[in-house]
C-alpha cells in the first residue's frame, strides 16, 4: 500500500520508516494512540478507525483539528498558496521580505494554520523550531519560487489524501497535552506508538526534550497494560544511545539502517541506527539489519574487482 505522506514538513519524519514501522506493529483490536503526533505520518499509515492522538504543539493539532472538521480543505489551500506564493515570488530580497512578512503575522499571535502550512514548507531545510515563547524562528529557504504549480499540486494531494483517512470525532481524537497525559488512556485492547525527540541529538521540538522526560516515559511505557513500540535511536558512527541501556534494553528492541537527509547539523545528515523498542513478542522479525548496506558494498566492489581481472 502506498505510504500517504502528510502536508506538514519537519525534520525527522518517518516517511521511509512508515512500513518497517507497520510490518512491526500487530494489529490490534482497540485504539492507535500517539502521544507525539509529529507530523502525523505514522498514525496516517496505521489507518484505525479509532485513535487517540496528541502533541503538545498546538499549531500540529489546530492544523488537524481543522482537517478534520473541513475548515482546512483542498480548495481554501489552493487559494492560499497561489496567492501566498505570487506574492514571495514578487517580494524584495529573493522573497525573503514576504517570508518574513507571513512569520511576523504568525507570531504576532494570529496562528493560522495557512500560515504554519507556509512556514513549514518554506523555511530551511524542511526544519521546523520554536523559540521559548512560541514563536516560529526557521529562516527562509532562499527560493523565492518555492511554490510553483506543481508544489502546490504536490502539497494539495498530500491534504486531500491525509483528509480521507482523519476519522470524524469521536473515532479520532486531537489533543494539545503532554504524554504524560495520553499514555495513561491506553487499555490492553489499544496499541501506542511513541516518537519523541531522540535525547543525546541536535533536534527542534516545542518543548524540548530532557532525561528526566525520558525515564517519565520509561516508567509509564512499562505500566501500561497496552502493546507500544517506541521508536528511538541505537547508536551512529560516534557513539551509542545512552539512554538504551539505561531503559529500553528489557525490551525487546529491533534495529535498522537509515539516513536522515534534512537537520540543521551536518551530523544530523548522516546514518544513524534507528531502533524500534517493543514489549511485545518478535519472533520471525529480524533484530538487526544494520551493518548490511556496507557489507553489501563490499562484496559489489568485490564483484567488480574480479570482473576486471577476469577481463585482463
Amino acid at each position: 500500500m502506498k505510504t500517504i505522506i502528510p502536508p506538514i514538513k519537519s525534520q525527522g519524519i518517518k516517511t521511509k520508516l512508515v512500513p518497517w514501522i507497520m510490518n512491526i506493529a500487530p494489529k490490534v483490536s482497540g485504539r492507535w494512540i500517539e502521544p507525539f503526533l509529529g507530523t502525523g505520518v505514522v498514525a496516517f499509515n496505521a489507518r484505525y478507525q479509532q485513535a487517540i492522538l496528541g502533541d503538545t504543539n498546538p499549531h500540529i493539532i489546530k492544523f488537524y483539528k481543522g482537517v478534520q472538521d473541513g475548515t482546512i480543505n483542498v480548495p481554501l489551500m489552493k487559494q492560499y498558496l497561489q496567492k501566498e506564493g505570487k506574492l514571495l515570488s514578487k517580494a524584495e530580497n529573493d522573497g525573503y521580505e514576504h517570508y518574513l512578512k507571513v512569520r511576523s503575522r504568525f507570531n504576532s499571535g494570529e496562528f493560522s494554520s495557512y500560515d504554519f502550512i507556509f512556514l513549514s514548507r518554506a523555511g530551511f531545510n524542511g526544519m521546523m523550531r520554536f523559540g521559548s515563547k512560541g514563536n516560529w524562528n526557521i529562516p527562509f529557504c532562499k527560493k523565492p519560487n518555492r511554490f510553483a504549480q506543481a508544489y502546490v499540486t504536490k502539497i494539495l494531494n498530500q491534504l486531500s489524501s491525509v483528509s480521507q483517512v482523519i476519522q470524524a470525532e469521536p473515532d479520532w481524537t486531537f489533543h494539545n497535552r503532554s504524554f504524560s497525559e495520553i499514555i495513561p488512556l491506553a487499555t490492553e485492547n489499544d496499541i501506542i506508538y511513541c516518537d519523541p525527540p531522540y535525547y543525546g541529538r541536535h533536534v527542534d521540538y516545542y518543548n524540548g526534550w530532557t532525561e528526566k522526560d525520558e525515564e517519565l516515559l520509561f516508567h509509564l511505557l512499562s505500566e501500561t497494560k497496552a502493546k507500544f513500540i517506541l521508536s528511538t535511536w541505537h547508536h551512529n558512527d560516534w557513539r551509542e544511545n545512552e539512554m538504551i541501556g539505561k531503559f529500553w534494553k528489557k525490551f525487546n528492541i529491533i534495529t535498522k539502517d537509515h539516513f536522515y537527509h534534512n537537520g540543521g547539523r551536518v551530523e544530523n545528515r548522516k546514518s544513524v541506527v534507528e531502533a524500534l523498542v517493543c514489549n511485545f513478542e518478535t519472533t520471525g522479525i529480524t533484530t538487526h539489519n544494520h551493518g548490511l548496506k556496507e557489507k553489501e558494498n563490499i562484496k559489489q566492489l568485490e564483484f567488480q574487482w574480479q570482473e576486471v581481472f577476469s577481463h585482463c
